[in-house]
């Protein structure tokens, strides 16, 4: 007992990206107070929530007033505020900047994720030794019949193009080494994905079975052109293979247009009839024009995130609470 008692109590910070929580942070603060001084693993360890990070990211203004309750309410919540919205993953990265945990834990603001499981990721770090812990949804992933095709689509997609084996493993709710956390917070440049970014840093990931819950609030949506640029920055952060991709593609396509040249050549040489040739002709310029845009499209991409690092456009600012800049607000 008295060995159990003077085991080591391992800290964690929890960084909850918030644009439209009101409806949901009360509950979720409330349920890792619970863990705030008695956190019991399964297998036995010992853990706390030493501090909870709720990173306002521009959002609506009633998300804000629940920020600022909860940050009255308990001394180990913290707010940091965005000067504007950058997005969930760059509010991400502005927590794990700001936390102080051996363990930083990602969460949503929607209560999908259950602070419940937080000692069975920790385990399976443990066990594993692994610096990263993603959570594997046990039955599916609660969004609509469409938008879960589509991310089915991208991410087979996504692992044709860049061979990467752990992309099924990219969850928000994930259990990272706090000096890895807080190391890839400080390097990641902007347009980066940041599930991309730590699989550069870790030696090794993991997931832990975790069961999803209904969202608290009703479900948030995702236009088209959202979901295709939320695309577009993880291929293109990925690094050059895409490129890599193009560059073959076209290979095989002029390979393909020597061929058929060659069949042309010969058909009027050693034939009487000359084979029609404006049908294949217009296939072939539509074909061989969408592949020349496509591949400027992916270099143009590439272009603008070299030059937005360039410029050196900030991945996020952390400003103080609006409130004090425009009190009458």
């Amino acid at each position: 007992m008295s060995e159990g008692m003077n085991a080591p109590v391992i800290a964690l910070s929890v960084v909850i990206p918030v644009y439209n929580g009101a409806a949901t942070l009360d509950s979720l603060i409330t349920e890792l107070a619970f863990l705030k001084n008695a956190g019991v693993t399964p297998s036995g360890k010992h853990f706390r929530v030493s501090e909870v990070l709720l990173v306002w990211d521009g959002g609506s203004t009633r998300s804000a007033e629940v920020i600022r309750q909860q940050e009255a309410r308990y001394s180990w919540v913290r707010a940091v505020w965005l000067s504007r919205n950058f997005g969930q993953h760059a509010a991400t990265l502005a927590g794990m900047s700001s936390s102080g945990g051996e363990w930083v834990v990602t969460m949503d603001e929607d209560g999908q994720h259950d602070p419940a499981y937080i000692g069975a990721m920790l385990d399976v770090a443990l066990a594993q030794e692994c610096q990263l812990i993603y959570a594997a949804p046990t039955h599916g992933r609660p969004h609509g019949f469409i938008r879960n095709s589509g991310s089915a689509f991208a991410r087979g997609l996504f692992k044709i193009l860049i061979g990467d084996s752990n992309f099924d493993q990219f969850h928000s709710y994930r259990l990272i080494l706090g000096e890895v956390a807080r190391g890839t917070a400080a390097y990641t440049g902007p347009g980066v994905y940041l599930d991309v970014a730590l699989s550069w840093v870790v030696s090794r990931s993991a997931t832990c079975p975790v069961p999803m819950r209904a969202e608290g609030r009703e479900a948030s949506s995702y236009s088209f052109r959202k979901l295709v640029s939320h695309f577009g920055r993880l291929l293109i952060s990925s690094g050059t293979r895409p490129l890599a991709i193009v560059s073959i593609v076209g290979f095989v396509f002029f390979v393909a247009g020597i061929l058929y040249s060659i069949w042309v050549l010969s058909q009027s040489v050693f034939s009487d009839t000359t084979p029609d040739g404006w049908a294949s002709s217009f296939i072939a310029t539509l074909v061989v024009g969408g592949l020349i845009l496509f591949s400027l499209g992916v270099i143009a991409q590439y272009l603008r995130t070299a030059v937005n690092m360039s410029l050196g456009k900030p991945l996020y600012v952390v400003v103080k609470d609006p409130q004090n800049h425009f009190p009458n607000k």
